[in-house]
């Protein structure tokens, strides 16, 4: 679908030789890496110590810094830059025990040089953000936000910043997804502006100011990179994040070539998660245009000491939390699937636990359906024992169960809000139980993508009544209108939104259940 802004690295005759006036640039970057301080194993849940001693592990922020510091080392002497294109927060134990304060220190350690902010940064609303960027002595930019309003971040948050690096002005402009009012909690003082539009502003700003190498460092997804890429005059490079995106040259899993080149603009992205470290080479000429830009991510893997500085301080914070970690809750049969590409998209076995779950736990209030949205889903849980350190990096939002009253009508409309962005793998996708939908991504969003939506009457599935009431179970996210389920808030729903938490739903369930086999059985059908 990208293949309009495509030309290739070749085509331009970027490689050509360099004159006297040229300036090297090395851009080390980062995006998501969600709080995976610990090392990480394939299904992007914290590694254990058998893996680490197998060599089955990778990333964490012990790895991240030996690497950058290796490489920074290997480059000594020449211009570098360390990046991260946001969400350093939310999606472990050390996230939901810190609070920010782990990811700030070890970043901190790391040394980079520029943070963007994400969406998951405003998770604990803009007082957790600022307690982070009042940790932190880099800058922490952000440029479509209109925070004149907001008390807590209006003198916190740059719109840019201008870094000079061997001998030359570097400008870094940034913008975050507007959708953050639907997908985190920023409150109605934080003002999102277009990207493009701000990014166009920006980089005229710092043209006027004789900037002439100007790098945006996004979190906004790699399709609304490459339209920005296109779009916005003036712009060298995009260092994005947000979709967790791997591209490569070398992995033939990669989404794209690295750096995927739109014109002569470079774009890069590093998955998530810790597990790469992205490297980019951009050569600019002596009027600041990109006439060379070629690297490939660093895999973090075994053959990669963990900083031992870092590794030592990992496991000091974590003892507090190792305990329930390691508490074993269950047993799987196999693997249980909740990978983020899957359940974005599709039925997947995590949304089938975690939906079922949910609807075991108030089956007896009345409830007859359960909605959980695929982007509440952050891991994979592998084969045989499932800890509950596992079951909250699969659900580390410390959501609760909510339950209300909801008519057919507002259900069908809020299986069209789940699949309108399927396209974009955004995180309103619905997993569900107690419900069967069809959907047809050939039609428009929210004009009738649903279809043969049913529910169980007794033992049988029966089509949905528009007109009847039906108990409803989600979590207190969606409930309160996150991920675009406005039709599901208000103070008309006869809801309960402080039910017990998720995680403990979930591991409960496996409990009853186990050895638990993951399973899908049909309820979605994608066209």
């Amino acid at each position: 679908m990208f293949t309009r802004f495509l030309t290739s690295v070749a085509a331009l005759g970027l490689t050509a030789g360099m004159a006297a006036a040229d300036y090297k640039l090395t851009i080390l970057h980062t995006n998501d890496i969600h709080s995976r301080i610990e090392s990480i194993n394939k299904y992007d849940s914290t590694c254990d110590a058998e893996g680490e001693a197998e060599g089955k592990c990778f990333g964490g922020v012990a790895r991240i810094k030996a690497a950058v510091d290796a490489r920074r080392a290997a480059l000594a002497g020449q211009n570098v830059l360390l990046l991260d294109a946001g969400d350093p927060f939310q999606g472990s134990l050390f996230y939901t025990t810190y609070k920010g304060a782990a990811e700030a220190e070890f970043m901190e350690a790391i040394g980079y040089d520029v943070m963007a902010v994400g969406n998951h940064e405003f998770d604990d609303g803009p007082q957790g953000l600022r307690d982070f960027i009042d940790t932190v002595s880099f800058p922490v930019i952000s440029g479509n936000l209109d925070l004149s309003s907001s008390a807590e971040l209006k003198t916190h948050v740059g719109n840019h910043v201008v870094l000079e690096v061997g001998g030359e002005k570097i400008g870094i402009i940034s913008v975050l997804a507007t959708d953050t009012v639907e997908t985190s909690s920023p409150g109605p003082n934080v003002v999102f502006q277009d990207e493009i539009e701000s990014l166009k502003a920006d980089v005229a700003a710092l043209q006027a100011e004789g900037v002439t190498k100007i790098i945006a460092l996004t979190h906004v997804g790699l399709p609304k990179d490459l339209e920005i890429a296109a779009s916005v005059p003036g712009l060298d490079l995009v260092v994005g994040g947000h979709s967790h995106t791997l591209l490569s040259n070398t992995d033939e899993d990669a989404a794209g070539s690295y750096p995927m080149m739109v014109g002569s603009v470079p774009v890069v992205q590093a998955y998530a998660y810790s597990k790469y470290l992205g490297e980019l080479a951009v050569t600019f000429d002596d009027d600041g245009n990109v006439t060379a830009a070629n690297g490939d991510p660093i895999l973090l893997d075994a053959s990669i000491t963990p900083d031992a500085a870092v590794a030592a301080r990992v496991a000091e914070m974590g003892a507090p939390i190792e305990e329930m970690k390691l508490r074993v809750v269950a047993a799987t049969s196999e693997a249980v699937v909740g990978a983020r590409d899957v359940c974005r998209a599709q039925e997947c076995p995590m949304g089938n636990l975690v939906a079922d779950a949910m609807l075991d736990r108030v089956k007896d209030q009345g409830i007859s359906i359960a909605i959980q949205n695929g982007g509440g889903l952050r891991a994979s849980i592998d084969a045989g024992e499932v800890t509950m350190g596992e079951v909250l990096t699969v659900l580390p939002f410390q959501n609760t169960l909510s339950t209300f009253e909801a008519s057919g009508q507002e259900v069908i409309a809020a299986l069209e809000n789940g699949v309108s962005q399927v396209e974009d793998g955004k995180g309103r996708f619905p997993q569900v139980a107690g419900l069967k939908f069809t959907f047809d991504i050939s039609v428009a969003p929210n004009e009738g993508r649903v279809s043969n939506v049913q529910v169980m009457d007794g033992d049988s599935w029966v089509m949905i009544d528009p007109t009847k009431t039906y108990g409803v179970v989600t979590n207190n996210y969606v409930r309160n209108g996150g991920d675009g389920y406005k039709i599901f808030a208000g103070d008309d729903k006869n809801a309960y939104d402080f039910g017990p938490d998720l995680a403990d739903v979930t591991a409960e369930f496996l409990a009853k259940n186990q050895p638990y086999s993951p399973y899908v059985d049909g309820r979605i059908i994608r066209k």
